[in-house]
């Protein structure tokens, strides 16, 4: 029971000839607490319109992730103002029972410890407007929870199901392991050679045990509660231009709880920089030894390469880890801060 209710409950029972101290032992309040008026705060209406707008564009977030959002958007607003805001203003989601967890069940085999090196894939299916079924392929980094590809189709046999991680894997580089269920597209003969070729280990789950592909699941659940849930497609061309739009979305702007709260995105960069940093203070480089053939230093330009290196040091300095698709942001020649930490550190045991 609230605080105002508490008060309520004392004031009807003062209406009814009990005293205030009895009545507020009976509620369980104190005398000074229950002679509380809160007072009318200005700022508190133009928040809670703020609050409004965001509930109205994202209608699955819960009040944490709108603080977040408020937050991104240069607020300086505490989360417990948030969450009393968002409770008056009747925006809250309706509760879900959790789940108890399954006794006895083993931790994840293979867990990932950097970016692209275990991936997972299963299917999940909808329908359009007028019964057409839909059958999507997702695709997910289970270090990263970035989303590398939906792919909305009638129809995913196992050639198909190739051309999608051909294109992923020219695109990203080819993961360690790959994740999933024994739905019969991933364990074709032809999956499983492509797979073997491309240097990449299946971890096939067990039969009847979803817990032990947990980053698929939870993908599945998001995606359908945000996305599937929400839209109603007219086509397939329709179903496959707002899936990419909710991908792209997920990635870059929705917060994600496991990630301090950082987008995927933003936590893959986070990361490179980090390990790129840590590799750099522990060979004790300077920017200059930095440039490598074809490996830019802090003002853009390319050294010599190792030859060129001041004397007193020999052989070739290790590759820095760059992320796929670009190698920005990994020299930094200020090193306060080389790891961008708008909303709390990286999770322990993340690095």
């Amino acid at each position: 029971m609230s605080a105002p209710q508490r008060r309520g409950g004392v004031e009807f029972l003062k209406a009814r000839g009990v005293s205030e101290r009895r009545a507020c032992s009976l509620v369980g309040i104190s005398r000074s607490s229950a002679r509380y008026h809160s007072q009318p705060r200005p700022q508190d209406d133009q928040l809670i319109e703020q609050l409004k707008k965001v509930a109205q564009r994202r209608k699955r977030y819960g009040y944490r992730r709108v603080w977040v959002e408020l937050i991104r958007q240069g607020e300086v607003v505490n989360h417990k103002r948030v969450y009393r805001l968002w409770r008056l203003a009747g925006l809250c989601l309706p509760q879900r029972r959790p789940k108890r967890p399954r006794p006895g069940t083993d931790p994840v085999p293979c867990q990932a410890t950097r970016p692209g090196q275990v991936w997972t894939y299963d299917f999940i299916h909808d329908a359009c407007f007028g019964g057409r079924k839909l059958k999507m392929l997702t695709v997910t980094d289970e270090f990263t929870r970035e989303s590398l590809a939906i792919e909305p189709r009638t129809s995913l046999p196992s050639p198909e199901v190739i051309v999608v991680l051909e294109r992923l894997v020219a695109a990203h580089g080819a993961p360690e392991y790959i994740r999933s269920d024994n739905g019969p597209e991933f364990i074709a003969h032809r999956v499983r050679e492509w797979l073997a070729q491309a240097g990449v280990t299946t971890r096939y789950i067990e039969p009847g045990s979803p817990w032990q592909n947990p980053y698929a699941e939870s993908f599945h659940g998001k995606f359908r509660d945000e996305c599937l849930n929400m839209e109603t497609f007219a086509s397939l061309a329709e179903a496959q231009v707002v899936i990419e739009s909710w991908r792209q979305d997920y990635n870059e702007e929705r917060p994600h709880s496991r990630l301090g709260y950082r987008t995927p995105r933003e936590f893959r960069e986070a990361w490179y920089q980090a390990e790129s940093a840590r590799l750099v203070e522990g060979l004790d480089l300077s920017p200059w030894e930095l440039r490598q053939e074809g490996q830019p230093g802090p003002d853009g330009k390319s050294g010599p390469g190792p030859a060129a290196a001041p004397a007193g040091r020999s052989g070739r300095i290790p590759a820095l880890p760059y992320p796929p698709g670009g190698q920005t942001g990994l020299y930094q020649d200020e090193r306060e801060d080389p790891i961008p930490q708008p909303l709390g550190a990286i999770p322990e045991g993340r690095l």
